[in-house]
Parts: structure tokens; sequence; C-alpha cells
């Protein structure tokens, strides 16, 4: 287990580097100057000559990126141009928020997306079976930002009964019920497309399992269709896991929409409005950030992965 776990990481190392060039170069072309944004449009040649040697922006391109890996290594995401205060702590502290929202959406999502798919799996040529595939189809064709403001227009601003936006009331919040308040609405928002995609791919799973010979041999031997149903569940674990590491992933880098929305002080929202600035250490403190937490996950599905079917391990 410690050899499989040793060349995942391994395997790590050069996606987390070409995440690197491509995050660099990027923010590179991209419009904007960042030196202009600190001094603003009637600085002085000599005064943008002189932040320019400061931030390392006179040297050239490959020299500027191993210094700012290296800087990145040392836990050294830079200062952000608009706040104007160490990036690794705004974004740490955002990336904490969109955790618990992406946290949230996970758990609905795999508890909607397995209900869905099991009843779509176990219900086949019934009209509940076609009510839960209908449900997976439009939950994963409507747009994370139109459902978005169908919820605030009709339920948080029509009924009053939730907020809008925010993690937190502004006057008097706090707490586990105030953060419960804010979240559902995004969370349900974010959770759509991941249940969809898990309700499809868990119904094709239990259909394939059901229909395996061991599947008649444990019908022969007398089994209840109970304990039937558990082994069957049991051999799916495998792909679910599999699917639920990419939706959780997915989740993590793909709630901007969402927390641009209803104004969830997350990485997502964090980014979109370091875009609109032009804060490029922001940008790619968020980018990096996002990238490793996918890899991070990743990892760890391949080590619960490996741990349920041994032959992982083998063949990696």
């Amino acid at each position: 287990m410690i050899s499989f776990l040793l060349r995942r990481l391994l395997a790590a190392v050069p996606i987390l580097i070409g995440v690197s060039i491509v995050v660099f170069i990027t923010i590179k072309i991209i419009p904007g100057d960042p030196v202009a944004s600190l001094l603003g449009p009637t600085s002085t040649p000599e005064a943008r000559a002189a932040l320019e040697s400061r931030l390392g922006l006179d040297q050239p391109l490959p020299v500027q990126y191993l210094q700012w890996v290296w800087h990145l290594l040392q836990g050294d995401l830079g200062t952000s141009i608009s706040k104007q205060t160490q990036v690794l702590g705004l974004v740490l502290d955002a990336f904490w928020n969109t955790l618990i929202l992406t946290a949230f959406a996970a758990i609905l999502a795999f508890a909607m997306g397995i209900a869905l798919g099991a009843v779509a799996a176990l219900r086949r040529g019934k009209a509940v079976a076609a009510l839960g595939n209908a449900i997976a189809l439009i939950s994963i064709s409507l747009p994370q930002y139109s459902v978005g403001l169908l919820l605030i227009i009709y339920i948080a601003t029509g009924t009053g009964l939730l907020p809008t936006a925010g993690m937190y009331d502004a006057i008097g919040g706090g707490g586990w019920g105030d953060l419960f308040r804010h979240i559902i609405l995004p969370g349900v928002t974010a959770a759509l497309v991941p249940a969809g995609i898990i309700a499809r791919m868990f119904r094709t799973t239990v259909i394939d399992v059901m229909s395996m010979d061991f599947i008649d041999a444990l019908r022969a031997r007398g089994m209840s269709e109970r304990r039937i149903l558990l082994h069957a569940f049991h051999n799916t674990t495998p792909t679910l896991l599999t699917i639920a590491g990419l939706q959780l992933g997915y989740l993590l880098g793909g709630v901007v929409f969402v927390e641009t929305v209803f104004s969830w002080p997350g990485i997502g929202l964090l980014v979109f409005q370091s875009i609109a600035q032009r804060d490029l250490p922001v940008i790619q403190a968020g980018v990096i950030v996002s990238a490793l937490a996918f890899v991070v996950i990743n990892l760890v599905v391949d080590a619960l992965h490996a741990t349920i079917d041994p032959r992982m391990r083998a063949h990696s």
C-alpha cells in the first residue's frame, strides 16, 4: 500500500508542475498591468522601473517562473495588489469557506444521486424510475447561475425564509444555525449537477452488477433480496468512489458561479473579484490552491479505492 501511494504521489508531481506553468503563462498574457495598478496612471518611468526591479518583473520569464515557484514552496504567495495584504491569509480563509460549502453540497449530491440512481436501476419500467431519470437529466441540464437566481427570487426574496447572500447575518449573526440558513440555497444550487451525474452513473453501475452471474448464484442459494442488494451495492463501491472523487473536485473548482450569485466568501468569489481588479497574485494563488486540492482529493480517492479493491494496487 505504501509503494502504491508513493507511485501516486510521484505521478502528481509533473501534474502540479504543468499546472503551475499554465497558470504562470496565463497570468502573464492576460491584459492588465500590475505596476500601473500599484502606482497609478500618473507614475513616473523611474518609479515604474524601481517597482519592476523590486518585484522581479524586469527578469526573463523563466527566471520569474523559478522565483515564483521558489516563493510558492516556501508558502510565500505574494502580496495582494488591491488589498495590500498577504495573499496566503486571504486564500486560506476563502478556501476554508469554499470547503464548507463544498462539503455540504457534496453530502446533498451523494445522497440525491445514490437515491435517484438506485430507484432508477431497481424499478426499471415503472413510473418512479422514469421520474428519477427525468430529475437526474434536469439537474444536469440546468445552469447553476439560473437556478441560483430562481431560488433567490422565489424562495429567499419571495418568502423571506432564507437569506439571499453571504455566510452569516451582518448584524447579530454567527453560529451553526446562522451558517445553516445561509448555506441551504447555495448548497442546493451547487449540488444539482453532481447529483445528476452520480445518479446516471450509479444507475448504470447497479444495472451492470445486478446482471452478473454471482447475483443469480446468490438467488439460487436462497439468499434474501435484501442481502443480495447489499452484495450488489458493495460491488459498486469502487466505481462510486471514483465518481464521487471527480464530482468533489468539480465542486471545489466549479462553485465560482454559485459563490458569485450568493456572495459566498469563498475562493471562487475571491478569484472572480480579483480578475476584475487585475489582482494577479491572488488569481495565481487561488488557481494553484484549487489545483492542489483537486490532486489531493484524487490521491485520497485512489487510496480508498486501493483499500477496498486490492487488485488496483497490483495493476497500478
